[in-house]
């Protein structure tokens, strides 16, 4: 059962189309969505190793804690209209009866508070990454990698959000530990999916074969189907075309393989995933 997703926010204007994508999959479980905005501490922001005195350090940091009051309550503004328009109720705690959200402020580094609020999360939300703009990488790779947690990465929509997101699933499967993890973190969302397919890349040889995944899953009651990929096609671009082709609105992951800096520097099909997604990942690590 998903109960709780975190959708942490930076003002960067990606906020609204990851919090329509959470809202779209806390409609199937009737879940909480805490929503986080980090506040950079003012001392944090001061330029290292340079003398400053004491009373102009005083006047910096008041003057920067101003800016970010405003900012904050610009963006909590913005927020409570986005929750209205996406009929989620506010409060601070679930009611397991409707969508609610809460809205978090905290002062510190944003790597830190996904840390922090992203361990005990079912789900965290987040922006598929800029690559142009170089905007979100951060924020990805710290809720895959400091939380444990499952990681839905919400590209921008190009065609209406689901009312309901998670009815059409397929799974990238290559018998990995990670895509293993990726499966039995995301059990609740596929039992409640109307639709699984399991793919798997025929000229990619596996240890643990589709069939017995499949096994596993009816064991929890999903009716699974196997779709075996003919391609001369990256595998990632392949998964990409067949999960296009099969109408899902959701795929599950195994993310990084391989240490995350080196499958970026040399490539790789999660972070090809990454960068081309057209319909949102959940991924875990």
């Amino acid at each position: 059962m998903i109960r709780k997703i975190l959708v942490p926010v930076r003002g960067d204007g990606k906020g609204d189309n990851v919090l329509a994508h959470a809202a779209a999959l806390a409609r199937g479980f009737n879940a909480h969505i805490k929503i986080t905005h980090c506040r950079a501490k003012p001392e944090n922001l001061l330029p290292f190793g340079v003398p400053i005195p004491a009373a102009l350090r005083a006047q910096l940091a008041d003057s920067t804690s101003q800016v970010f009051d405003i900012e904050e309550a610009g963006l909590r503004d913005e927020v409570l209209a986005l929750s209205k328009t996406l009929n989620i109720r506010l409060s601070d705690t679930a009611d397991g009866k409707s969508v609610t959200a809460s809205f978090v402020e905290e002062a510190g580094r944003q790597i830190d508070v996904i840390g922090h609020h992203g361990r005990l999360a079912d789900i965290i939300a987040v922006a598929q990454p800029d690559i142009d703009r170089n905007l979100g990488a951060n924020t990805l790779k710290a809720a895959l990698f400091n939380t444990g947690r499952p990681v839905l990465m919400c590209p921008e929509a190009k065609k209406p959000i689901p009312e309901i997101l998670g009815k059409n699933i397929t799974i990238a499967w290559d018998g990995s530990r990670e895509a293993s993890r990726a499966v039995t973190s995301c059990l609740p969302l596929l039992v409640a999916a109307k639709s699984v397919s399991v793919l798997t890349v025929k000229s990619k040889p596996v240890s643990v074969k589709p069939d017995e995944l499949q096994d596993y899953l009816s064991a929890h009651g999903i009716a699974a189907d196997v779709v075996e990929i003919e391609t001369k096609l990256q595998t990632a671009q392949a998964l990409l075309d067949k999960s296009a082709a099969l109408g899902a609105d959701l795929m599950v992951l195994g993310a990084y393989s391989k240490h995350h800096d080196l499958e970026r520097f040399w490539g790789g099909t999660t972070q090809y995933i990454v960068d081309h997604a057209t319909i949102p990942v959940i991924m875990t690590n």
